[in-house]
């Protein structure tokens, strides 16, 4: 498998890095999805839950060109908002700056920001064979507990928007880190900017 997934490097041309290429990755992930590879934080309980209520799995390189297909149109989505998406292996990691989604030291999301994320219940509508983890995200300024709840409450806030369109609340997952996983150095202003943040990584669900 590590020889099929070396085979199956390229690199992104959005952000430089080196990343499985998509379609011919998914046959290596597929095979390693019984060993829990790319699997999130209750991602078997939520995995289990979505196949028996008739939620179809992939399998094989089906995986990488569904993924293709949803990544293209998250960028052609979230083009101009503010919204950043990357690849790592199969999996879609939309970054969202607290800047554009809420206002200094609350957990609401912005109502100007309610499109945005409109446009992605609208893929993620049309993809649902995928998990949807939300993580909150601080900079340094203040105390760890206090950056920790405020990063748990903006998790929620935007899960809560996410379900609250009609999604599957199954497929989602929130978790809040505080300042534990910068980005950036927090000793810059820009560095903290980009450290406060709600990730969402959308995970294809893999047949076992």
């Amino acid at each position: 498998m590590a020889s099929a997934v070396l085979a199956g490097c390229t690199t992104d041309p959005y952000t430089g890095q080196r990343q499985l290429s998509n379609t011919a990755g998914g046959a290596a992930l597929g095979a390693a999805a019984g060993a829990g590879l790319g699997l999130l934080a209750g991602g078997d309980d939520r995995r289990n839950a979505l196949i028996g209520a008739g939620v179809g799995a992939l399998a094989g390189g089906a995986i990488g060109g569904y993924m293709d297909n949803q990544e293209a149109k998250l960028r052609a989505q979230l083009q101009g908002t503010g919204v950043s998406v990357t690849r790592n292996g199969d999996n879609i990691i939309l970054n969202m700056p607290s800047n554009v989604t809420f206002d200094t030291d609350q957990a609401d999301v912005r109502a100007n920001f309610y499109p945005t994320l409109n446009s992605v219940v609208l893929v993620l509508r049309e993809f649902d064979q995928t998990l949807v983890d939300v993580y909150g995200h601080t900079d340094s300024d203040g105390s760890d507990s206090y950056n920790l709840d405020l990063s748990q409450r903006r998790a929620r806030s935007v899960l809560s928007y996410l379900t609250g369109q009609g999604l599957d609340p199954r497929r989602f997952y929130a978790q809040g880190y505080g300042e534990s996983q910068p980005i950036a150095d927090n000793a810059t202003e820009q560095g903290r900017a980009a450290n406060r943040r709600v990730e969402i990584r959308i995970v294809p669900i893999q047949q076992s």
